[in-house]
């Protein structure tokens, strides 16, 4: 370091202001204290990192002779264009943002006091710091000042247009919306409607192959979103690869909720949607058992119904596939930040059961927004540099396009689902949750389980999903869990064509007690999880028998082509 570049007293005494401001303002919050010896450690090593960055800025950009001090490099994708390397206010400006970043959640993270207070407040600090960058600012960002200047202003007049349609939209873009259309581009696997009421289409899709296993399958989708997540192109679609495979697929499409249903509860969820799926495709059919899939909370719902058929003397699954669900809601990760009593409660009296108009939606752009709370350098401020910014298109994307196709959800319905799931965790207590007049026992439901668990999943942790397994203990062992890489989506929609990203499998399908026990013996395989499943689904799907040659039934003739009228509805 160059001894003769120091901090001027004006500069010390602002970092010394910064550290205290910070601390104050952690030590204030729900009575949360921070030890006095990691305070100290933080302050010093602030000071002396703050001291060597003004030092080095000193030099960057001096005259030949006058330092030795290499250009500073930035670390962060934010700060990643040649512009902000280029200007030394901005290189220093971006570098004291990204160690006041550092020093906060630090702070944050040294917080002494009740867990979800701190988590909170680590949240907070997350969501501030977020929204601070000085990337998020035309005056600091010389990036995007200097498009301004070389388009002539066109890019803030585009940018200004970008603002002005999302203002008008109620959300803000993540990929060009015009350049998707549901059943044209998205949600293009041929099939049919073949029944509907006021909770979901089902959708019988055309086989692709001469002959069909004799059980079909019945996919379960989530309802906070559309089920198209698993019908996006053709070349990652889940269902045209399991109707590829030789099976016959049935698929809930759920409504997007509107006044008319903002009375729903679970147990309607339960009765008129899964259960009532379940009996058609056994109808429609004619096959004695199904196999069945759930992803996300559609899993969910799934095993609730098959529990209430259990405890009625049924089993209609041959087997349940569960993808990035929960069962066992002991950790939940990142989302029981949002919950807790005074939560659940303050949402059953405004749109649940015990509101004045005995319910209520939710609706589904608060659902994204909280989903993208949750990585907000990715999926909040990206597009805000981008779109509003430097004016600038975001780029075609399948998978954002359907990430922003927001859903609703009837009140009594999400408030049911959050105070037995979420708060009290009542489904793995066996008997404790009544759904449609039946005490639930998950481990009533004895068939092979398949369960499906992402690596780096914010939504449902991976190692939540592998809970799932001492959940089913009536399943008498028959359960296979395999671990993808990626997230909540991402690692689920992973074709085998695409060759990416990498999948665990335990060793002889063993399942150790805990999941860090089962990651230390399995062994991860390239690729797509996808033919590993296929090969597991193939053995409990029975005899091939000749494809039908017409969609539904005599009793369930064809509505409309999918995919249907429900899930084009907008929220």
């Amino acid at each position: 370091m160059n001894n003769r570049a120091v901090p001027e007293p004006r500069i010390t005494e602002a970092l010394e202001a910064f550290g205290a401001t910070a601390t104050n303002m952690l030590k204030s919050v729900s009575g949360l204290s921070v030890p006095l010896p990691a305070l100290t450690e933080l302050q010093s090593e602030y000071l002396r990192q703050a001291t060597e960055l003004w030092n080095r800025s000193m030099n960057f950009g001096s005259p030949k002779g006058a330092g030795d001090e290499p250009a500073p490099k930035i670390g962060d994708r934010r700060f990643a264009a040649p512009e902000w390397q280029a200007d030394p206010a901005s290189s220093f400006g971006a570098q004291m943002y990204l160690l006041n970043a550092r020093t906060l959640l630090k702070l944050a993270d040294a917080v002494q006091g009740d867990d979800k207070p701190r988590q909170r407040l680590r949240y907070a600090v997350e969501q501030w710091v977020a929204a601070a960058s000085p990337a998020n600012f035309l005056a600091t960002n010389p990036e995007a000042l200097k498009k301004a200047v070389t388009s002539q202003g066109e890019s803030l007049k585009d940018g200004l247009a970008r603002l002005v349609s999302d203002l008008r939209q109620g959300h803000l873009s993540q990929t060009d919306e015009t350049l998707f259309e549901v059943g044209r581009n998205v949600a293009t696997t041929e099939g049919h409607v073949v029944f509907e009421n006021d909770l979901f289409q089902l959708l019988d899709y055309k086989p692709l192959t001469a002959k069909v296993h004799e059980r079909p399958l019945l996919m379960v989708p989530p309802c906070i979103n559309k089920y198209y997540i698993l019908d996006l192109q053709p070349a990652n679609s889940l269902i045209r690869y399991a109707v590829e495979q030789g099976h016959r697929v049935f698929v809930v499409s759920w409504r997007n909720a509107d006044e008319s249903m903002a009375h729903m509860g679970w147990d309607d969820y339960i009765e008129e949607g899964a259960i009532r799926a379940i009996d058609l495709v056994q109808e429609i059919s004619g096959s004695d058992t199904i196999n069945t899939l759930g992803f996300c909370i559609g899993g969910t719902i799934l095993a609730t119904a098959l529990a209430v058929l259990a405890h009625r003397g049924r089993q209609p699954a041959e087997s349940m596939t569960l993808l990035t669900a929960f069962l066992d809601f002991t950790d939940t990760g990142v989302l029981d930040l949002f919950i807790d009593e005074a939560m659940v409660k303050m949402r059953e009296l405004t749109i649940g059961p015990e509101s004045p108009t005995q319910g209520g939606l939710l609706k589904g752009q608060e659902l994204a927004s909280t989903f993208s709370s949750l990585r907000p350098n990715d999926l909040v401020w990206n597009y805000v540099v981008g779109n509003y910014l430097k004016g600038e298109t975001p780029p075609a994307f399948d998978l954002l396009y359907w990430n922003s196709d927001s859903t609703n959800l009837p009140g009594p319905m999400y408030c049911w689902y959050l105070r037995h799931t979420y708060l009290e965790n009542n489904l793995v207590k066996p008997g404790k949750a009544v759904v449609c007049g039946a005490p639930v026992d998950l481990g009533s439901i004895d068939l092979p389980v398949y369960v499906y668990g992402s690596r780096e999943d914010h939504i449902v942790p991976w190692d939540a999903a592998y809970r799932n397994l001492t959940a089913l203990s009536g399943n008498k062992g028959q359960t296979r869990f395999v671990l993808g890489a990626s997230g909540h989506i991402a690692g689920v929609i992973n074709p085998p064509a695409s060759k990416k990203r990498s999948h665990w499998v335990g060793a002889n399908g063993k399942a150790p007690a805990t999941a860090d026990a089962w990651l230390e013996q399995a062994t991860e395989h390239p690729g797509s999880w996808w033919p590993d499943w296929a090969a597991w689904l193939k053995r409990h799907a029975g005899a091939q028998v000749a494809a039908p040659k017409r969609p539904g039934s005599r009793d369930f003739p064809p509505i409309e082509t999918a995919p249907g009228r429900y899930v084009k509805q907008k929220a």
